[in-house]
Formats: C-alpha cells, sequence, structure tokens
C-alpha cells in the first residue's frame, strides 16, 4: 500500500461534469522540502473509473495511489 502522503493520481470533475486525470511528481530539494509538479492530462473520462483504468494502463497506477477532490 502507498504511503497515503503520497497519491500522485488526483481524480477530479471539471466545470463540464467531465472527469479529469492529473498525475502528480513530487521532487525534494537540498533542505528536504517538497517540491509538486502537476500535470493535468489532456483525457476526459465519463466515469472515475475509466480516469483509473487509464492511469493504470499508461501511468501503471496501484490500488491507494488515487486521490478524488
Amino acid at each position: 500500500m502507498t504511503d497515503p502522503k503520497n497519491r500522485p493520481f488526483l481524480i477530479n470533475k471539471d466545470a463540464d461534469g467531465n472527469v479529469r486525470l492529473t498525475v502528480r511528481s513530487t521532487r525534494y530539494n537540498s533542505q528536504g522540502y517538497p517540491l509538486v509538479t502537476a500535470q493535468m492530462q489532456d483525457e476526459l473520462f465519463k466515469t472515475a473509473t475509466a480516469a483509473r483504468a487509464f492511469a493504470q494502463e499508461h501511468f501503471g497506477a496501484r490500488p491507494g495511489e488515487y486521490s478524488a477532490k
């Protein structure tokens, strides 16, 4: 299971009601401060399940690596 603080995949709905997937990456500077970069994917999904399937297929996502907003 992934550490609850490390959830690199964000699934949320946009203003039009489409489900969107954002892939986040975290790296740390020399003082140990986290620097998070987020990249929203261009694809639109009808359901969160479809977004999870896309993340598993293209990014190797595992259960527990998702957060929803």
